[in-house]
């Protein structure tokens, strides 16, 4: 079994950065791939961004590239997801996941509770 417990969300305004953060207990937390989803209401859960339980790979969805950074620190049990330019469509609950690199939410082996983002104009 695998925790995963987020923090980090709240209210940004428009432009603004927030940093999410994730950090795992349980097994070994280098074994997997990290991948940030988001869900907004009435939409779809989407994946945000990917993380390869090496660290050399990475994946962005195409709206937050140039935008959103997911790195993660072996040694804390931890992932980020900096996000920066915030936009008003990038409010959703996010939630953190540990599974295949660039799972679908389908193939996630565990999730997190998830944490609410809301940008305001």
């Amino acid at each position: 079994q695998v925790q995963l417990v987020e923090s980090g969300g709240g209210l940004v305004q428009t432009g603004g950065s927030l940093r999410l953060s994730c950090t795992a207990s349980g097994r070994t937390f280098s074994n997997y791939g990290m991948t940030w989803f988001r869900q907004a209401p009435g939409k779809e859960r989407e994946i945000v961004a990917s993380v390869s339980w090496s660290g050399i790979s990475t994946y962005y969805t195409d709206s937050v590239k140039g935008r959103f950074t997911i790195s993660r620190d072996d040694a804390k049990n931890t992932v980020y997801l900096q996000m920066n330019t915030l936009k008003h469509e990038d409010e959703a609950v996010y939630y953190c996941a540990a599974g295949p690199y660039r799972s679908t939410s389908a193939h996630v082996q565990y999730w997190g509770q998830g944490t609410q983002v809301t940008v305001s104009s």
